[in-house]
């Protein structure tokens, strides 16, 4: 499954960059072959025998390595893509009005419909409830209809050669030859996005081959063409992979007041529905939460002003699936919908957001402060936004976790 972050509406003019990139870099293996550093100065085919070394020592067959072969090709332009990507600020109400729009919504409630019995087993047999799968569908490649269009072992083994994620892409390319040995996809079949990921929830190698199951009865894991199959393996990754909380809820919006302390909300911090109701917090038409002691954490995902949900245990399944905030957040929220939730409401007013340019120089000042932000890309993440809190907290600034003007100046003032 896709590990992207926020999108923007520059998408897909880059799209266009890469496709083109692929077709200037995708040149003969021999001269886009290069001594990668972390392979001993390796060439390409040095690397690749020893990988298939490798393979067969796992319980690779010679057949699916000899089917395997054509395909086993270094291509510069996957890597480029890789070592290209840009990802670009987006507000959580513009990127989920656009990822979870109204026909994302009653396409997946067609799609439960259409078919009932395959996702009624998976419920039965998973604990994971049909809208929780159907929104991972739409999100990830529209039921099927953007897979991706390249070949994955060529792509898999150039990401492999590479040095940035060498050892995690070998291990991909490994699984793709097993579920090729396994009879589940032939290699001219194998066509996916160009970071290797497979089917109609894109699956990388390794889940499609420890996760795929067949619910259709023909005897192959099909994630490409089989509505069941994709059904029950996406059920029993989500289920058994991400350790789906049988009966659990996942996300729910929430009315927020100013009484909320808010440096408790952060997904770190669980509290019973009890106690957040004391803090004001209600549903969104003012009813009162359940008074109970269910743990949540309260998720504001644009700071005090945006809008406002508790996230259950059940949302670690949405972050570990793909730990973009704004995506796994929408995720949540469109399962949220397809299983009959209304529209989330809309800030009162627009809420301000920092530049690129100011984000990165936020971050930078807070690596200063001795903070790990992870990257500095400009991109609010998990790292930065407890760094954020911290310092909202050291200056006597509501510690929502959202980065504002205020907090900014405050920092390079150097208080």
């Amino acid at each position: 499954m896709r590990n992207i972050s926020t999108l923007s509406k520059h998408a897909a003019l880059l799209a266009t960059c890469f496709a083109l990139a692929t077709l200037v870099f995708s040149i003969s293996p021999a001269s886009a072959q290069r001594a990668a550093s972390c392979h001993g100065g390796q060439s390409f085919d040095q690397f690749l025998a020893a990988l298939k070394q490798q393979a067969i020592a796992s319980g690779v067959s010679q057949r699916a390595m000899a089917e395997a072969a054509p395909y086993l090709v270094y291509d510069q332009g996957i890597v480029n893509r890789d070592r290209g990507q840009r990802v670009f600020g987006q507000l959580f109400t513009q990127f989920a009005g656009r990822m979870a729009a109204d026909y994302r919504m009653q396409n997946g409630q067609l799609k439960i419909k259409a078919n009932a019995a395959a996702f009624a087993r998976a419920e039965k047999e998973y604990g994971v409830p049909p809208a929780v799968i159907a929104a991972f569908w739409a999100l990830e490649s529209d039921f099927g209809v953007q897979m991706g269009n390249l070949q994955t072992l060529r792509s898999l083994v150039s990401l492999a050669y590479d040095c940035r994620r060498s050892k995690m892409f070998q291990d991909e390319t490994i699984a793709a030859l097993k579920i090729i040995d396994r009879g589940d996809l032939s290699p001219a079949e194998m066509i996916g996005s160009w970071a290797g990921e497979l089917g109609q929830t894109q699956f990388l190698p390794t889940h499609y081959f420890n996760y795929a199951v067949d619910y259709d009865g023909d005897g192959h894991r099909n994630l490409l063409r089989s509505p069941a199959d994709v059904i029950g393996s996406t059920a029993h990754y989500i289920s058994t992979g991400l350790k789906w909380r049988r009966g659990e809820p996942w996300l729910q919006e929430v009315r927020v007041t100013d009484n909320v302390p808010w440096d408790q909300a952060d997904l770190t911090i669980q509290l019973p529905r009890a106690k957040w109701a004391t803090f004001g917090v209600s549903y969104p038409d003012g009813r009162p939460l359940p008074n109970d002691s269910m743990p949540a954490s309260l998720l504001l995902p644009m700071g005090r002003h945006g809008p406002a949900f508790l996230a259950y245990a059940n949302f670690a399944a949405y972050t570990e699936w793909n730990n973009s905030l704004i995506y796994s957040t929408t995720a949540a929220y469109l399962a949220t919908r397809i299983n009959g939730a209304s529209k989330m409401r809309q800030p009162s007013a627009p809420v301000a957001q920092l530049s690129h340019p100011e984000l990165r120089e936020l971050q930078q000042l807070l690596v200063k402060r001795g903070f790990n932000v992870g990257k500095i890309d400009g991109i609010l993440g998990q790292q930065s936004r407890t760094a954020v809190k911290a310092m909202q907290v050291k200056f006597g600034l509501p510690a929502d976790s959202w980065p504002t003007a205020e907090l900014l100046t405050a920092l390079k003032s150097g208080g």
